[in-house]
């Protein structure tokens, strides 16, 4: 605006700059608006973002859970890591010892041996492989003879010069046969008071003596050790001409239970004087009873009487009840144990005697034992549980997950080394070298490449990591007493026994029945630890407790196999030292390539 236009006398000049302020003041306003509208909008964006992280989130979570049950459908079972495409070689770090860089050459060394000597191996068994003609089967097998002959018209003018043998193996169907007793009856000829005088008779499986003891050693071995159930038993009993009832079964399955049932209880009673015990369990179906049983005798009453009857009140045809499996360390022998839940008062009442190491997985039950124990009982976690969970982030993280698993599979390399060391020799080398490695785990854990942003806290990865930073004092237990196993893997094979039974009988009718089964697969269970033939060994214990001996040290599976060598499995024991070489033999290839 020309200054000459300004208006000359005051009130024009107030009006003037009236209007002015009201043009001010309105576009004042309306960038005010547009301010607020730019704001919304980007608080709207904001929010968005906010959102769609959310949502890809949730979708990598829900890809996580997809690609795990895809895996426990289809992937491999096994969890043998093998070497591909992101997976290091790690030496020992820069400030590694003397004394580590030395048990390293050392390692590599007797890779190169054990490698050597599997060659080795290997040749010689080829030639020591048996020829066709040198195959027969065992002398001890019953033998008949047929002769195929040519036709009498054909061998007209020919002379017999020998036969050609061949063995062929028959089977022969179970055969089933009733055993008649006859008991002799005298009577006095003139004092009729003496009565009827009769041999007298021994203790039988059942009232009455109806069933032998092979008949029930063959229901409870076909039962926890084949994993057939009643009705299944019963074609097999079928097929011999016999057919008996599921409860015929069942009463069979309860009677040698009750004649053995000290024996799981010395079982169970002599894990315990082992130094460490791994533990871990299953959940199975129990059917909810239509009135609650007599607990007045029973030592968890009130635990029992609390899950039953609550069961019992909201109308619940069955619940979850829990078998625990208990695997010593040193000690050739197993035991289970059925609880109506997985309540830490099973594994509590099962070792409130016992003053040594728990391995087992992190579940809180485990944790505070050392608490609840007054310190008699350690913790000690499982390796193989906290490699599990990082191995689930590989497809997420390829490389952070290659870094640990390496590191990781150092330990187990030198659990491998140490294997057949004395306990001395064991501790020394995992103070030294498993020490170290675990360092190197820690500072890696602790590393930018372990840390937000790269690996945000509610990733999988950073839930495994923060997992294992959050046991690992339990997890470094091992590295300070030489019986305690890297992992919990030997147990948790053991519960394999239940897992597959399970998927055969299904369920457990009643309380008494999961304590029946506890207490025979503690038996069953520790007689193919000692690779027993596990029908012959219940059959000869049966028959003598029976018979009123109550020696179980001697009953013992592995006490009874020092006196019956023919009835251990040596195939089993072969097979398992053939795994183990050609595990040593992975592993030793694998160490050799360090030197490269």
């Amino acid at each position: 605006m020309d200054v000459k236009q300004l208006p000359d006398d005051l009130d024009a000049c107030h009006r003037l700059i009236a209007n002015l302020q009201s043009q001010l003041d309105s576009h004042a306003t309306e960038l005010a608006i547009k301010d607020k509208l730019v704001e919304e909008q980007a608080h709207s964006v904001l929010e968005l973002k906010s959102d769609k992280d959310r949502l890809d989130e949730k979708v990598n979570e829900l890809n996580l859970t997809i690609e795990q049950l895809l895996n426990q459908l289809y992937g491999r079972k096994s969890e043998r890591r093998i070497d591909g495409v992101g997976q290091l070689l790690l030496d020992l770090g820069e400030e590694a010892t003397p004394e580590v860089v030395s048990a390293l050459e050392e390692a590599i060394r007797d890779a190169e041996q054990i490698v050597d000597d599997a060659e080795k191996e290997k040749k010689q068994r080829r030639a020591r492989r048996p020829r066709k003609d040198d195959r027969k089967f065992p002398d001890h097998f019953p033998r008949y003879e047929r002769i195929v002959d040519l036709p009498e018209d054909r061998r007209e003018g020919l002379k017999l010069v020998g036969y050609d043998e061949v063995e062929t193996l028959e089977l022969i169907r179970s055969e089933v046969r009733v055993r008649v007793t006859k008991y002799a009856k005298y009577a006095h000829p003139t004092d009729k008071s003496q009565g009827i005088i009769s041999p007298e008779r021994p203790v039988g499986l059942v009232e009455g003596d109806r069933f032998d003891v092979s008949i029930g050693v063959e229901v409870v071995a076909a039962k926890y050790f084949y994993h057939l159930p009643f009705y299944r038993q019963q074609d097999m009993f079928a097929g011999s001409g016999w057919t008996p009832s599921r409860s015929t079964l069942a009463n069979l399955e309860a009677a040698v239970e009750f004649a053995l049932r000290p024996l799981a209880e010395y079982l169970r009673y002599y894990l315990k004087s082992d130094r460490t015990i791994g533990c871990d369990d299953t959940g199975v179906l129990l059917i909810t009873p239509k009135v609650m049983p007599d607990l007045s005798d029973h030592p968890r009453r009130e635990r029992i009487a609390e899950v039953l009857e609550q069961a019992i009140a909201n109308d619940k045809p069955s619940i979850k009840a829990n078998f625990w499996g208990y695997y010593a360390s040193r000690l050739p022998v197993v035991a289970f144990d059925f609880t109506v839940s997985r309540h830490r008062d099973g594994p509590d009442d099962v070792l409130r005697d016992f003053e040594g190491n728990l391995l087992g997985d992190c579940w809180s039950g485990f944790q505070k034992i050392d608490i609840r124990s007054d310190s008699r009982i350690t913790f000690a976690a499982c390796w193989a549980h906290a490699r599990r969970k990082i191995d689930e982030c590989r497809s997420a993280f390829p490389l952070q997950v290659a870094k640990l698993e390496s590191l990781i599979r150092m330990l187990y390399d030198v659990e491998d080394q140490i294997k057949l060391l004395d306990d001395n020799q064991r501790l020394a080398r995992r103070q030294s070298l498993s020490r170290h490695v675990l360092g190197l785990i820690e500072a890696y854990l602790n590393s930018n490449a372990m840390s937000s942003p790269a690996i945000l806290p509610k990733s999988n990865l950073g839930q495994a990591a923060a997992y294992v930073r959050r046991h690992w004092e339990a997890l470094n237990r091992f590295i300070d007493d030489p019986s305690i196993p890297i992992d919990n893997n030997d147990c948790e094979q053991l519960m394999k026994r239940i897992a597959t039974g399970r998927k055969n009988w299904l369920f457990k009718g009643s309380l008494a029945a999961g304590e029946r089964a506890a207490n025979l697969m503690t038996i069953i269970g520790s007689a193919v630890r000692n690779d027993l033939d596990v029908a012959a060994y219940l059959d000869d214990i049966l028959r003598r407790a029976l018979a009123g001996d109550t020696d179980w040290s001697a009953m013992s599976p592995y006490t009874w196999k020092l006196t019956h060598p023919e009835s251990i499995r040596a195939y089993r024991q072969d097979e398992r030292r053939q795994a183990s070489g050609r595990k040593r033999q992975r592993r030793a290839h694998r160490r050799r390539l360090l030197r490269k």
